[in-house]
């Protein structure tokens, strides 16, 4: 990309990216006699003769009319002023100008991805370049808060803050440069889903164990009398990342009884119990239970009643 600049006798500015080419023209519209163009101090032409030994400058025009150089490939140290010079009837004239050189903001250095137990404080940084000086900002993937700097603290994490964060840096010069941390937060199991089952002598029946961990949790079964539940013909243990399943192919009495999902990772452990039961069977305990407390409550109002008839 070439930029092309045009100016008089009024100072101007001139903004240019990294890496563009611009030229800057420099119109005589009287007759010259000499003629220079200077970079700051630093001579870059005088007439046709070049002084500056950069291969990126190149005189463009040379004439009564038109005097201008080509800046190829702009860099940073390029920025500054230029002066155009030159002698016209014997009196100085010279136009200046300020080259800008605008570099796109860019991450330089930012964190690796991290893993942390929950409760733990995490630093994260973020750090850009760019001209004019970039703005830095942390952004929450989850929740799409925004929080600007170069750095962020999140203090006693917790697990639903597990998520990844994106560190967006702009400058307007051109689309911001974005990358992302994942943050991953370790805690120990918990049992999230577990009931009693009923089930039918010669049917299928499943006990489920769910538990929400990270790392994800191990699981282990056992029955009431502490024995773990191995797989045989008749029952067989699926386990897959957050859950647990016993699949009973063939319900036998045998079957019946208390279960205890143990679910465990590095953090700690976390376990449950549940029955598989024949339909009613449960029922029936509470009935019986109900049929007990009528019985202490008749007792009671006759004992009551007696009393009340001694007095």
């Amino acid at each position: 990309i070439v930029h092309g600049a045009e100016f008089g006798h009024l100072p101007d500015n001139i903004t240019v990216l990294e890496g563009e080419s611009v030229t800057l023209r420099c119109r005589i519209d009287e007759e010259v006699t000499h003629k220079a163009w200077l970079n700051r101090s630093n001579i870059l032409f005088t007439g046709t003769d070049k002084w500056s030994l950069d291969r990126r400058v190149t005189l463009v025009n040379s004439n009564n009319s038109d005097f201008s150089i080509h800046i190829d490939k702009v860099q940073v140290t390029d920025e500054g002023p230029y002066t155009c010079t030159f002698q016209a009837n014997n009196k100085p004239r010279i136009v200046h100008v300020y080259l800008i050189v605008q570099v796109p903001a860019r991450i330089v250095n930012i964190s690796k991805n991290v893993s942390v137990n929950e409760g733990e404080n995490v630093n994260l940084y973020c750090l850009a370049v760019g001209r004019p000086e970039p703005t830095v900002t942390w952004k929450e993937q989850k929740y799409g808060t925004l929080r600007e700097g170069e750095f962020l603290e999140i203090t006693e994490i917790t697990r639903q803050q597990a998520q990844d964060y994106e560190c967006i840096t702009n400058n307007g010069v051109a689309p911001p440069d974005q990358r992302k941390v994942i943050v991953t937060v370790n805690y120990p199991p918990m049992i999230t889903d577990m009931k009693n089952m009923p089930a039918h002598l010669g049917k299928t029946a499943i006990l489920r164990c769910e538990a929400m961990a990270v790392p994800p949790a191990s699981f282990e079964w056992y029955r009431d009398d502490h024995r773990p539940v191995e797989s045989d013909n008749t029952l067989r243990i699926k386990n897959e990342k957050t859950r647990s399943l016993l699949l009973f192919t063939n319900v036998t009495e045998k079957h019946f009884g208390n279960y205890t999902c143990f679910a465990s990772n590095r953090l700690g452990a976390s376990n449950a119990s549940m029955l598989l039961f024949r339909p009613g069977a449960l029922q029936g305990r509470g009935t019986g239970l109900h049929a007990g407390i009528s019985v202490i409550v008749c007792v009671w109002v006759s004992l009551s009643a007696a009393l009340l008839l001694k007095v």
